[in-house]
């Protein structure tokens, strides 16, 4: 069953897709492009590009014909979301040590690698800096499970949003094991820096692979999630506060197969935990 689009809207009353407040608050140099609103802060040196992601509707989960689908990737559903801000890159090391000090990650060689080996209760201190940096009133939080794979989707609906398949080219993974019909590819065994592939159609960088990223939220189960108008709306999963409890991760990571970048693939974490295949990416509310 096809997913129904966000209602058309007359051109002349456009301000549905608009941020609150254009430009933010927080931003220090603003634009539009061909992927749309974007808006930069600073922090000491280092600038964060932030994409305005549209209000919108789409098919949360995969398909039942999808390759390399798990049983928790359906019944396939719609979501709803309001706009919201988020980095069009993961966290670098460099954006890291400008807040915290110094920087954790595995890899080294390059400030624009991404940071890793950050556990989600790690992150929340990191946001918590940052948010003592911005101006009044900007809450810079982690995207949830929902607001990363629409992102990530960048409108598509198929199991990447470069298409039904993925090369080496387009995201950093094990090219040994491809996806479908794609060609075998390179095998870099490590992070790549930031902006080293093509974004999504939305400017998104390295949604797929690279490194794995924490959502704000746990996995929900998608069974009975069904609404009398046919979509949920900003929908959370649960949120423990338990020393042990779990966080969802997406994206994939350097060391994957490419099944495991796919959109709607879904894996969860201790927030514990600390890996070279873990870092993240800011989301801003204002």
């Amino acid at each position: 069953m096809p997913f129904a689009a966000p209602p058309v809207r007359q051109a002349d009353d456009d301000r549905w897709r608009r941020p609150p407040a254009f430009p933010p608050a927080w931003a220090d140099a603003w634009g539009d492009d061909r992927f749309g609103l974007w808006a930069e802060f600073s922090m000491a040196t280092m600038v964060q590009r932030m994409r305005w992601v549209e209000p919108g509707v789409f098919g949360m989960g995969s398909p039942e014909g999808e390759a390399e689908r798990r049983s928790h990737e359906g019944p396939q559903h719609q979501v709803r979301l309001t706009g919201f801000w988020l980095a069009d890159s993961a966290c670098t090391q460099a954006l890291w040590q400008a807040v915290m000090g110094q920087s954790p990650g595995h890899f080294k060689g390059d400030d624009a690698l991404p940071v890793e080996q950050v556990s989600w209760d790690d992150v929340q201190g990191f946001l918590q800096r940052l948010q003592a940096g911005l101006p009044e009133g900007s809450d810079p939080v982690l995207p949830t499970e929902a607001q990363w794979e629409y992102a990530c989707r960048a409108g598509t609906e198929t199991p990447f949003s470069f298409g039904a398949t993925l090369t080496t080219a387009q995201a950093n993974y094990d090219g040994n094991y491809p996806y479908g019909k794609a060609p075998k590819g390179a095998y870099r065994e490590r992070t790549v820096p930031v902006k080293s592939l093509p974004p999504n159609t939305w400017g998104l960088y390295e949604m797929h692979g690279n490194v794995w990223e924490w959502c704000a939220d746990d996995q929900r189960d998608y069974a009975g999630t069904a609404l009398p108008d046919g979509a949920l709306e900003d929908p959370w999963g649960p949120v423990s506060q338990e020393p042990e409890a779990l966080r969802a991760v997406r994206g994939g990571a350097w060391i994957n197969r490419a099944g495991y970048l796919r959109s709607a693939l879904r894996e969860r974490r201790q927030r514990g935990n600390r890996y070279l295949l873990l870092g993240f990416r800011v989301a801003l509310r204002s």
